[in-house]
């Protein structure tokens, strides 16, 4: 009977142990993206809104990334659509 109650306490001690609730802290991470040479910054010139506001009327800026040569890659947002957008420092629309 003893070996009967102490199996018991054991089992239901060891299924207690799996009820217990794991804390996972989940840290805010900012990355800084690097792809195809572009790194990500906060803001663009002037001349670069200003070509993307005549080429795109209403365009919305999300986010921008520039390349060594000064070249901007755009994430813009225009009636609702989202597309990319390459331009140089002087707001020039550029082809890729």
């Amino acid at each position: 009977m003893k070996k009967l109650i102490l199996s018991a306490a054991i089992v239901l001690g060891s299924l207690s142990m799996h009820a217990e609730t794991a804390v996972v802290a989940n840290p805010m991470v900012q990355t800084v993206n690097d792809q195809d040479g572009y790194k990500e910054v906060d803001g663009v010139p002037a001349a670069v809104k200003k070509g993307l506001d005549d080429a795109y009327p209403g365009v919305v800026l999300e986010k921008a990334w520039v390349n060594d040569k000064k070249e901007y890659k755009i994430e813009i947002t225009v009636r609702g659509e989202k597309s990319i957008v390459y331009t140089d420092a002087s707001g020039n629309i550029l082809k890729k």
